[in-house]
């Protein structure tokens, strides 16, 4: 008998007969004797929804209100699963992430994960009963509802499976495994049978989307063995695990690409001790989380600093250096979201 974490994506829940298909994958680990904990995302196209309708009300909203909005799709979900298992005669019930509870700091609308408190849901899992949890949520400071940002359901099954002692984890999604690239650019593409944390790691942190980057460091951090299996067909999927159960290394493990980056270039800035601090400082307070940086030779005193930030963050940006502008002293400030 295993203990398994099952976490299925928002394309696996997208729809009533999904969630049907998704409630026969479960009863059949349970079938065969395995305790079994669900974490599902929103169906897909919700969450996009509820975040422009929170854009169109205020482009600079409050982003507790934000979670709180944006966290219902998960809810959904739950419940609606919880039904599909109960049709087929499966214990289940339902859980939002303050009812574990999943404890997380308090970056609203990118949270970290500080505690998982996991003995009710053991109890029932114990017990025979399936719990589902809505993922990509937790609870702050404050007793806030928080959300873990863009993906955090998969940071949500890991979390699960680290603090459940749980053999593995499984994400369902719409794609069978990890290809060395993606294989709707091209076609010679080949799926992995492994790939270590690291190398994953790598993957995610330049654009594979298969799993989000931050599940991936607590799947390193707390070997969490992960496998990655298509909801849509029965057949072996990808494991990630330490690079100790990987007999063969391979020099390139595979190619990843990111279509959801924004460009900013600060023009002539001066080149002076403290200046990136005051740049990158006041950005990583308000959790704006930037990616590449390139910085040009200095010439005459001043040098140009390109980095990228999430699409999504753009406007936050754009804000805090404004609010920054004196202090940064650059002749301009270039913006390109494509």
């Amino acid at each position: 008998m295993a203990r398994i974490v099952m976490k299925f994506g928002g394309t696996s829940v997208a729809d009533l007969d999904r969630i049907r298909n998704v409630a026969l994958k479960v009863k059949r680990e349970v079938d065969a004797g395995n305790e079994v904990a669900v974490v599902v995302s929103a169906m897909s196209g919700v969450t996009n929804q509820l975040v422009a309708w929170c854009q169109s009300l205020a482009p600079l909203h409050d982003q507790r209100e934000y979670d709180s909005v944006v966290a219902t799709g998960e809810q959904v979900t739950a419940g609606l699963t919880a039904i599909a298992l109960q049709a087929l005669g499966v214990e289940s019930r339902s859980w939002a992430g303050w009812q574990i509870p999943l404890q997380t700091d308090d970056a609203h609308g990118r949270a970290r994960i500080t505690a998982v408190e996991g003995e009710a849901l053991l109890a029932e899992m114990q017990a025979g009963r399936v719990p589902v949890v809505a993922g990509f949520q937790g609870i702050g400071p404050g007793e806030r509802i928080t959300t873990l940002g863009r993906g955090g359901s998969d940071t949500s099954a890991v979390a699960l499976a680290a603090g459940l002692k749980a053999d593995r984890c499984d994400i369902y999604t719409d794609v069978d495994g990890i290809y060395t690239t993606d294989p709707r650019i091209v076609a010679r593409a080949r799926k992995l049978d492994r790939i270590s944390y690291e190398e994953m790691l790598e993957l995610a942190s330049v654009g594979a989307k298969v799993l989000q980057t931050r599940s991936v460091e607590l799947a390193m951090k707390q070997r969490v063995r992960v496998q990655v299996l298509s909801s849509f067909e029965d057949r072996p999927g990808t494991l990630v695990v330490d690079e100790d159960e990987i007999l063969e290394q391979v020099v390139v493990s595979g190619i990843a690409y990111s279509r959801d980056e924004a460009r900013i270039t600060l023009r002539h800035v001066p080149d002076r001790p403290g200046v990136a601090a005051a740049i990158f400082g006041p950005l990583s307070a308000a959790n704006v989380n930037v990616d590449m940086i390139v910085q040009s030779v200095s010439a005459e005193g001043t040098t140009d600093m390109t980095f990228t930030v999430g699409r999504t963050d753009l406007p936050r940006a754009e804000q805090i250096l404004a609010e920054r502008s004196a202090e940064i002293a650059a002749a301009a400030v270039l913006t390109d979201s494509d």
